[in-house]
C-alpha cells in the first residue's frame, strides 16, 4: 500500500498531462495542468532548500571534511533568500503597499548580488572549464586512426571558419564559391551534418523518455519510490 498509492498518483498526473497536451478535445486542461506543474514545482523548491539547509548544517556541526564550503554556501543561501523575501533595497511600486515592488529591481540587493557576485563567479567558473576543455580536445585530436584525424579536420575548419583568420586566408575565392571558404564550410558543417546528428540524438533521448514514462506510469519502474 505504501508503494501503492504514491505510484498511482503518479499515474494519474502522468495520464493527465498526457492528455491535456496531446488531445486537442482536452487543450483546455493546459491551463489547469500548468498551474499543478508551478505548485509542485514551488513545493519542491520549498523541500530542496530545507534539504540544502539540513545536510551542510549536519556537515558543519560534524566538522566532517569540506565543512568550510558547506558554511560558505549556508551563508550565501540564507543571504539570497533574506534580500529577496525581504526585497531588501525595492522602491515599492505603492506607498501603501511596502512589499509591492519587484524584487529584481535594478538597484536592490537581490539584483547586486546577481550582477556582481553571481555573474562574475560564473564567468570565473567557465573561464577556468575552457583550460580543461582546450586540455581534452588536445588528447582526442591527436591522430591516431581515420575518425580522430576526420574529428580533427573537422574541428580545424570549424575554427578557422569561426575566426577572423579564416575569413582572411580564404577571403580571395570568388563569391560563387564562397561554400569552399572556411567560414563557408563551417556553415555546412554545423548547419548540415551537426544538425543531423542533434536531430539522431534527440530523437533517440525522446523514445527513451516515452520508454521510461511507460514504465513508471504502468508501475512496472517503482525505483524513484526508494523500492525495488
Amino acid at each position: 500500500m505504501k508503494s501503492n498509492i504514491p505510484w498511482l498518483i503518479a499515474a494519474v498526473t502522468g495520464c493527465t498531462m498526457i492528455v491535456a497536451w496531446f488531445v486537442p478535445v482536452a487543450k483546455d486542461w493546459r491551463d489547469e495542468a500548468g498551474t499543478w506543474y508551478e505548485i509542485l514545482a514551488a513545493i519542491a523548491f520549498v523541500l530542496g532548500g530545507a534539504n540544502l539547509f539540513t545536510q551542510h548544517l549536519q556537515k558543519i556541526s560534524a566538522r566532517r571534511a569540506g565543512w568550510g564550503y558547506s558554511a560558505v554556501t549556508l551563508v550565501a543561501f540564507v543571504g539570497t533568500l533574506v534580500v529577496g523575501l525581504l526585497k531588501v533595497g525595492v522602491i515599492p511600486d505603492d506607498p501603501n503597499y511596502p512589499w509591492s515592488g519587484y524584487h529584481q529591481e535594478e538597484g536592490s540587493a537581490l539584483w547586486w548580488l546577481f550582477y556582481y557576485v553571481y555573474n562574475p563567479l560564473t564567468a570565473a567558473m567557465f573561464a577556468l572549464l575552457a583550460f580543461y576543455v582546450a586540455s581534452a580536445a588536445f588528447r582526442a585530436f591527436r591522430v591516431k586512426n581515420a575518425e580522430a584525424t576526420l574529428l580533427l579536420s573537422t574541428a580545424f575548419i570549424v575554427l578557422l571558419g569561426r575566426t577572423y583568420a579564416g575569413a582572411w586566408l580564404t577571403s580571395p575565392v570568388p563569391d560563387e564559391y564562397s561554400a569552399l571558404t572556411f567560414p563557408g564550410l563551417t556553415a555546412i558543417i554545423l548547419g548540415v551534418f551537426n544538425t543531423a546528428g542533434q536531430r539522431a540524438i534527440m530523437i533517440g533521448i525522446a523514445l527513451g523518455v516515452a520508454a521510461t514514462s511507460l514504465k513508471v506510469l504502468l508501475g512496472v519502474d517503482r525505483s524513484y519510490l526508494g523500492s525495488d
